[in-house]
């Protein structure tokens, strides 16, 4: 199976947020947020660190509460409730911290697996059809992993390790992919491969909606920015107006420079006496 054999879903509302109050212990992260996104836009939400981008991606997933008020709602392809088992169809979830959750012994075929409960590992109780353990195997052979499916998770590289959170999402053919921090850990040659996968399924009718603070991540296939910070939208708006030196300084509080090269964007420092770190 190709890349090109996923397929998307038809067009409507991916997320809908209005007028949300949330709170992560005594903090209050969220306070009066709004925010739309449509399906079918890949969508990247960029911000530094304390911008609210984990607490948002906790929010989507069910593992952050808002408040109860009648003014506000957190509406996902249209609705307010779901079962689990009918939305992980549509919406599937590659994070940094689930990464963390898988026991080092857990097997590679049974990351995979585990996406068809979404659960973390399987479990005895567990029943898995014969279309499902192909779906699996189809799926790593896809992502170039199916040689790995015994190995160890514990014992697999980060990179490794990544691809197998994408094929355990994948298995259940879901029209939108959530990325957090998707090359976080990574080093230059598994980034770009990542990233090129991204790209891939983008262009094969996949929406992505990608949570980061690096600008490099963000692939020439996402055409909307959210700009974050402080639990607030500071701005929104194509790449071309949100890229820039302009708004990218003002976004991470720091004078920035936006150079954009082959479809993809890198920032440096704007002040011409910074310090040459290769000296």
């Amino acid at each position: 199976m190709e890349l090109s054999t996923f397929t998307g879903t038809a067009a409507g509302t991916l997320l809908d947020i209005r007028n949300i109050s949330a709170f992560r212990g005594t903090t209050k992260v969220f306070d009066a947020f709004s925010l739309q996104i449509d399906e079918g836009c890949s969508t990247a939400i960029l911000g530094p660190n304390g911008a609210g981008k984990s607490s948002l991606m906790k929010l989507i997933s069910g593992h952050l509460h808002p408040c109860f008020s009648p003014e506000s709602a957190l509406r996902i392809f249209g609705r307010e409730r779901w079962n689990v088992w009918e939305l992980r169809s549509r919406l599937g979830i590659v994070s940094y911290d689930l990464q963390h959750e898988y026991l080092a012994s857990a097997a590679g075929l049974n990351v995979v697996l585990s996406g068809f409960y979404s659960s973390i590992d399987t479990w005895r109780n567990q029943v898995f059809s014969d279309r499902e353990y192909r779906k699996a195997e189809e799926v790593m052979e896809t992502l170039g992993i199916g040689t790995l499916r015994n190995r160890p998770f514990g014992s697999l590289s980060t990179g490794e390790q990544r691809r197998f959170l994408l094929a355990r999402a994948l298995v259940n053919d879901p029209g939108t992919l959530l990325f957090d921090e998707p090359t976080s850990g990574l080093d230059i040659k598994s980034s770009f491969l990542y990233l090129e996968l991204l790209r891939k399924l983008m262009r094969n009718g996949k929406t992505v909606l990608l949570v980061t603070h690096h600008v490099h991540e963000i692939p020439p296939e996402i055409r909307r920015i959210v700009m974050l910070r402080e639990g607030r939208v500071m701005a929104e708006g194509s790449r071309e107006e949100m890229l820039s030196s302009a708004m990218l300084s003002a976004l991470f509080d720091y004078p920035l420079q936006a150079v954009s090269r082959n479809g993809s964007c890198q920032v440096f420092p704007a002040f011409q006496d910074a310090p040459d770190v290769n000296r």
